[in-house]
């Protein structure tokens, strides 16, 4: 491995560790702090670290594998994504920042919930925070298995000593260093970090298309257009060969958005409620110049492959075979930097969310009512380092694809928590006993269905993507026992 290569990733490693410093330095006083950044998040960092954090590993891996194997067709995928992205900065975003200051300025999801319905506050705060420590665990993984592609594709048989392989090498680096900024700077440093690992991710997926277009061995778009029709044209057809559930399950993944925790916690984070339509307005355009990129890279890198003879084992990792083969080892060292911020984006975002639940929402509940807030910042981050030691025992399968990793965690959390979030901030009839009808309802029913296969086969046919019935079912539980369940003193208690 050049040592052009190893430049890079250090300057980046230490870079991201410096954050973490100066985050330590500046915001980490208090659990508001700590877990939130004190409300204090400027409307572009506000952005990109929604953003950055939202995509992970399957950006650069998920995704262009996708599209390397089936075409057009998966892009379907993005579009959803770009439409519920937009619904939830428009919807969601002002709307849960006053609303999480106005309910006894909660900080994380639960209490939140807890305040929002004070009648079932207890069991809110014990169901949503179980929730999102399971869900997470199994989603952090999906970043760790990206972190440990790339180690064991681009340093093959460098950590391959004393048992220890280079996919499990890879993995622990990935988990340490996002756990020495995560653990050192909390919501500051995590956010910022995101930041720069946004401004990465951008540059690279912009960098590499165009390279692997008009690059020596690319030969443009209208040779990548002919070669791809020669091999397959439904390479190149957005509708042909799929079906209306095929479409409908990559379109509903846009509706996973508004109950991701790691994500709508940036909403919370805003520093002003005027700020939200710039953040929403830089998201977006990060948004869709990525997803662009994400996409020309995995249909125009299938065409490159078959013009040049490569033998591309794993579709997923095509994003790291042609980082080491078109650039210069300065740039590689780059491009895998790019790749390690969004899995370490998405993973230091998840353990803050679920470490801040198993402090607010465990810990001082039921352990230790009156610890003070430096206690708490001790025990969230010894939180952090548990959910990630957690997340490392799901990881350790290398055959694991990212892909349906973060599908699997994606649907549990749109399902359990998406419709609620909705009704809660938008129908001043939700309850609590809908409220954990709905949750519990959404979160069951993805487990239940992707146990059972149906999302990958069902009654015959292709399988149902586990958010469409989770979401579905739990909007009508969260309206049905809302509504033969009203509590007079919660909805005054939510109307004065």
């Amino acid at each position: 491995m050049a040592i052009g290569v190893w430049i890079s990733l250090i300057g980046y490693f230490a870079l991201m560790i410096a954050i973490g410093v100066y985050a330590m330095r500046t915001s980490t006083s208090s659990s508001e702090d700590y877990m939130l950044g004190g409300r204090s998040l400027s409307p572009k960092v506000a952005a990109l670290s929604a953003g950055a954090s939202d995509m992970s590993g399957w950006l650069l891996l998920g995704l262009p594998g996708a599209m390397f194997v089936s075409g057009l067709g998966s892009a379907w995928i993005g579009i959803g994504l770009l439409v519920g992205a937009f619904f939830n900065w428009t919807l969601v975003a002002p709307r849960l920042r006053e609303q999480t200051v106005h309910y006894g300025n909660a900080i994380t999801i639960p209490s939140f919930l807890a305040n929002r319905f004070p009648t079932q506050a207890l069991s809110l705060r014990t169901v949503s925070a179980i929730v999102i420590v399971i869900f997470f665990a199994v989603y952090t993984a999906s970043g760790l298995v990206a972190g440990g592609k790339l180690f064991e594709s681009a340093f093959a048989g460098i950590f391959n000593f004393g048992g220890l392989s280079d996919y499990a090498a890879g993995i622990t680096i990935t988990l340490g260093v996002v756990l020495v900024y995560t653990v050192v700077g909390g919501f500051l440093a995590v956010s910022m970090t995101d930041f720069v690992q946004g401004c990465i991710m951008m540059l690279a997926l912009v960098i590499m298309p165009a390279v692997v277009l008009f690059g020596e061995g690319g030969g443009g778009i209208g040779q990548a257009t002919q070669t791809l029709n020669e091999v397959d044209p439904k390479l190149l057809s957005w509708t042909e060969g799929l079906t209306f559930i095929g479409w409908l399950s990559a379109v509903t993944w846009g509706l996973g958005y508004f109950g991701q925790p790691h994500i709508i916690v940036r909403f919370m984070a805003i520093r002003t409620l005027k700020d939200v339509p710039i953040a929403r307005n830089i998201g977006m355009s990060w948004m869709l110049i990525s997803l662009i990129g994400a996409v020309s890279l995995g249909v125009f890198g299938r065409a490159y492959a078959i013009r040049n003879g490569m033998n591309v084992e794993d579709p997923e990792t095509i994003f790291i075979i042609l980082s080491d083969l078109l650039f210069h080892p300065l740039i590689t060292g780059f491009l895998y930097a790019a790749l390690l911020a969004a899995v370490m984006s998405t993973i230091s975002s998840q353990l803050l969310v679920s470490s801040s639940s198993l402090t607010e929402d465990f810990y001082r509940l039921f352990l230790r009512k009156e610890a003070t807030d430096k206690e708490c910042v001790g025990v969230g981050r010894i939180c952090v380092v548990l959910v990630g030691l957690v997340a490392t025992i799901i990881a350790s399968d290398p055959d694991s694809q990212v892909l349906a990793l973060v599908s699997n965690a994606w649907a549990g959390f749109g399902a359990a928590f998406g419709p609620l979030i909705i009704l809660s901030l938008m129908w001043s009839r939700t309850n609590g006993a809908g409220a954990i009808a709905g949750m519990v309802v959404g979160a069951a029913t993805v487990m239940i269905w992707i146990s059972l296969g149906w999302n990958s086969e069902f009654m015959g046919g292709p399988g149902v993507y586990e958010i469409i019935p989770g979401f579905i079912l739990s909007f009508i539980a969260i309206l049905g026992v809302s509504s033969v369940t009203a509590d007079a003193g919660e909805y005054q208690h939510i109307t004065r």
